[in-house]
């Protein structure tokens, strides 16, 4: 009946999806404001025409968060549904086979800013609230959160939550924006790393020099910069920051070779982002790395000259941002601190070494025995045709790990995600036929939960 459901509506449901992807809401830039604010009306719409009895627009530090709730009886359990609306930058634009705010049905795959991470698995969500409550299967409340400052580490949600607990309270937190690890190998993910994040400014003389009167004479910011970044990783992949590994918890052997036991191609693996050899930390295999361990990466660097041409500069400054992926048990501000310390430490008299915090959270691990998982489990089964696999991934959502400390709620990170959707990245999208299961999947936990 679902599947039925979606085929008749789904020209509907894409142009509603479409409609959402064309806002740019860009949190990152400033001048994407009115943006966030169009793309927070635009949910409220949606999420009234799904079924909401009740949707606003509700004021916090930064951009708006949009509120919604269906309650069916007070004495039901109660599902919080967290998204985000905001999307990274689509830079660099040159390297988009289509606009990345005009989304292009090709190959059976959506493709656009946002297609993915976090509107069309939002999407999914909607979509399948929609379906449970016309056809009468809804059984519990439903609350919605959709804050637009994910992408640049939710700054304000804090807050929000805080003040507004009562209003938040549920019993589980049902989000999609995580991945899966194929689209014929469903997984449910059980964890996720920690986040901290910096700025490095490096300054020398008082004013860009011409590199022939005082080059060799003078330290140039540049230079210093990477040998300061080079020093932060040792060559069996470690990270030499004295104390870093202190929290860090040994993955239990039993962990490790369920690991170990889920099917990865390396070769594969690296054919599809175009490298001849992976490196990481010694000891550790590549899903470990990925998932279980914690990394040090540059995000971006730059200074002096650029532009077309040569110019003979030895500038005054120089600018990285870096950031680490933390594990459970490591507190991202404990690390921040430390990080900032040992830079200072290693930087030469030579040059003045500025570390600015930016962002940061906590890891988080979901317990697989939670009735909430069980039924994501069924759904995913359902809508798949096979049990999911339990992972934990690489990456962040640092307020999963804020709502279990504010609001004392476990989270079903539900997501539906692949690799090769590339979010983040140009070209960012979404298969069609992973929406419609997707919704189905969810359905399902409705029904199960």
């Amino acid at each position: 009946m679902i599947k039925q459901y979606i085929e008749q509506n789904e020209a509907n449901m894409l142009e509603e999806l479409f409609s959402l992807i064309r806002i740019p809401s860009i949190s990152a830039k400033p001048e994407h404001h009115s943006d966030m604010i169009r793309c927070a009306e635009r949910w409220k719409e949606l999420l009234l025409k799904a079924g909401a009895d009740k949707v606003d627009i509700m004021p916090s530090n930064g951009n708006p968060i949009v509120y919604g709730e269906k309650i069916i009886d007070p004495s039901a359990k109660t599902i919080l549904i967290y998204s985000h609306y905001d999307v990274m930058p689509a830079e660099p634009l040159e390297l988009w086979k289509s606009n990345p705010f005009e989304p292009e049905i090709r190959d059976g795959h959506i493709w656009a800013r946002g297609a993915d991470d976090d509107k069309g698995q939002a999407f999914i969500q909607v979509k399948a609230f929609e379906y449970v409550v016309k056809n009468g299967l809804l059984k519990n409340n439903v609350k919605f959160i959709f804050e637009g400052e994910e992408e640049i580490g939710s700054p304000s949600l804090e807050a929000f939550c805080k003040e507004h607990k009562e209003l938040l309270k549920a019993d589980i937190i049902l989000v999609s924006d995580t991945s899966m690890l194929g689209a014929d190998m469903p997984s449910l993910t059980t964890g996720l790393r920690g986040l901290a994040y910096w700025e490095i400014e490096v300054t020398g003389p008082n004013r860009d020099l011409h590199s022939g009167h005082f080059g060799g004479a003078v330290a140039n910011p540049i230079n210093v910069l990477c040998g300061i970044i080079d020093k932060v990783i040792d060559k069996d992949g470690r990270i030499t920051v004295p104390g870093f590994y202190d929290d860090v918890l040994d993955v239990p052997q039993a962990e490790r070779d369920m690991i170990a036991s889920i099917p990865f191609n390396e070769e594969r693996y690296k054919k599809a982002i175009d490298v001849d050899e992976l490196f990481g930390e010694k000891g550790y295999s590549t899903l470990e790395r990925n998932s279980c361990r914690p990394s040090f990466d540059v995000c971006g660097i730059w200074g002096g000259y650029t532009g077309e041409g040569a110019k003979t500069v030895l500038p005054s400054k120089a600018y990285a941002k870096v950031s680490c992926r933390l594990v459970a048990n490591q507190d991202h501000h404990k690390i921040s601190e430390m990080f900032a310390n040992y830079i200072q430490s290693i930087a030469p008299k030579s040059v003045k070494v500025k570390v600015t915090p930016m962002h940061g959270g906590q890891g988080y691990v979901c317990p697989i025995d939670l009735p909430a998982y069980k039924a994501a489990e069924k759904g995913f089964e359902k809508a798949f045709g096979k049990k999911p696999l339990a992972v934990r991934r690489g990456g962040s959502i640092p307020i999963i790990a804020t709502f279990e400390q504010i609001l004392g709620i476990k989270t079903i990170l539900m997501g539906f995600g692949l690799e090769s959707n590339a979010i983040h990245s140009p070209n960012e999208n979404i298969p069609l036929d992973i929406i419609r299961k997707g919704i189905e999947a969810v359905v399902e936990f409705h029904k199960n939960f």
